[in-house]
């Protein structure tokens, strides 16, 4: 059985769409745009909680709604942030958005991360593109209550410089002392001087320790197949690899049945999951 905890912590009822409206828009790549979000009830949103890993839903009238990634952090109470990648019809109606609109927005959904249970343990996050998303809201919960944790070593990757999102936290994090910030682009660019490689090869020049560590990924499931490669030869256990679902999720409450991977709902008995979980389901993932 997981230890990951689920949900329970939700400030609305997970049926009714409650309205928000978006107070900051942040283009982050050609692709990608990031959204701050304020519930239009004040006492809704001074309730609001959630955990790192959890997710929300946002409805667009007429374009249909759609599960993304809280990637703002716990201690943040001002507004509640996604990062959007243009790929269909709702996150292309989602691009469309200005300052100002509304939307409806059902949240906190799904389990979290188990930081609880990290406690006084290595850290290690790997992400790649839009996969940063989910990964930005635990690594700055990580730093809000750095004492808390061991050595903390994240990674970054993607295609090329205009492609990394969240440009002012990459530089707050690598002037950091206490985190191992690495950002990478695949192949080598005029206008970048950083870290050239792809994201596992990086990761394995790294060698983290695999001892009294966990790690965490997530990004395209290319990235994937080979980080959780990667991972394996530095001696990481099943249980120790964390990944996030939550492209997979759809009514993000476990009543539309889309989301189901064998016995198990992504809605509600994910998005986080240990590689262990997953080895354990049938071979579609």
């Amino acid at each position: 059985m997981s230890t990951i905890p689920k949900k329970g912590i939700n400030a609305t009822t997970p049926l009714v769409p409650e309205p928000a409206t978006v107070v900051a828009v942040i283009q982050e790549t050609p692709a990608i745009r990031t959204y701050r979000l304020v519930f239009d009830d004040p006492a809704l949103m001074a309730a609001f909680m959630f955990a790192p890993g959890q997710i929300g839903l946002i409805s667009i009238f007429g374009a249909g709604e759609s599960t993304f990634a809280i990637s703002s952090p716990p201690s943040q109470k001002d507004y509640i942030q996604f990062s959007v990648m243009r790929t269909g019809a709702v996150t292309s109606a989602i691009h469309e958005l200005a300052e100002g609109d509304r939307v409806a927005l059902r949240a906190p959904l799904g389990c979290a991360f188990p930081v609880d249970s990290w406690k006084e343990k290595d850290v290690i996050i790997a992400g790649g593109g839009i996969g940063m998303a989910p990964l930005r809201s635990l690594l700055m919960h990580l730093l809000d209550n750095r004492g808390d944790f061991g050595r903390i070593q994240a990674f970054y990757g993607a295609r090329t410089p205009a492609d990394l999102c969240y440009a002012e936290d990459r530089a707050a994090w690598e002037a950091r002392a206490d985190v191992d910030f690495i950002a990478a682009i695949d192949a080598a660019h005029p206008d970048w001087s950083g870290r050239v490689g792809l994201l596992p090869g990086v990761l394995e020049e790294e060698q983290p320790p695999a001892a009294g560590a966990v790690a965490v990924i997530c990004g395209p499931p290319v990235m994937i197949k080979f980080t959780l490669q990667s991972l394996e030869r530095l001696g990481f256990g099943d249980q120790q690899i964390f990944t996030t679902l939550e492209r997979r999720m759809k009514c993000g409450i476990g009543l539309c049945g889309r989301c189901n991977v064998g016995p198990k709902y992504v809605c509600t008995d994910g998005p986080v999951f240990t590689l262990d979980e997953l080895r354990r389901l049938p071979a579609e993932l």
